[in-house]
């Protein structure tokens, strides 16, 4: 079976999340016994091995007009980008959304949102997450 190599930073996450849950059970490993445990699962000998055979995630470009979907707060939508710039490593845009969005989870009441400001990272992942850790904001071309 070809096991394709997910980016170097998902591979760092995954090695977070490896040394988070060893930990939960009672066995504690360093971060570079992790890395390399997770280089091992994907058949290299090393983690260094492993981080050169990885690429970059591909950054995403976001303009005016592009048409989106994804997750917002756990609710799914599509829309298109109002307005996009560049900050650092991260993108901040205007979201307007085909058709407004519940951002309450409650049984009791609602609120909809038509249009929001969001920052995203490259690969339209927010760096703000929600209570159950899970990004804000998820966003895909298309």
């Amino acid at each position: 079976m070809d096991v394709s190599l997910p980016s170097r930073e998902a591979l760092k996450a995954q090695a977070k999340r490896m040394r988070a849950a060893l930990a939960d059970a009672g066995t504690a490993i360093s971060h570079s016994a992790a890395l390399e445990a997770v280089a091992a699962q994907y058949g290299y000998r090393d983690w260094n091995t492993a981080f050169a055979a990885a690429r970059d995630a591909p950054r995403l470009r976001f303009q005016i007009g592009d048409t989106v979907k994804g997750r917002y707060l756990g609710q799914p939508f599509t829309g298109r980008i109002k307005a996009a710039g560049e900050a650092g490593d991260n993108w901040r845009l205007t979201l307007v959304f085909d058709e407004a969005v519940d951002v309450v989870t409650s049984a009791h009441f609602s609120n909809f949102r038509k249009q929001v400001n969001c920052t995203v990272n490259g690969q339209g992942v927010s760096p703000a997450a929600t209570s159950d850790g899970e990004p804000q904001m998820r966003i895909f071309l298309g």
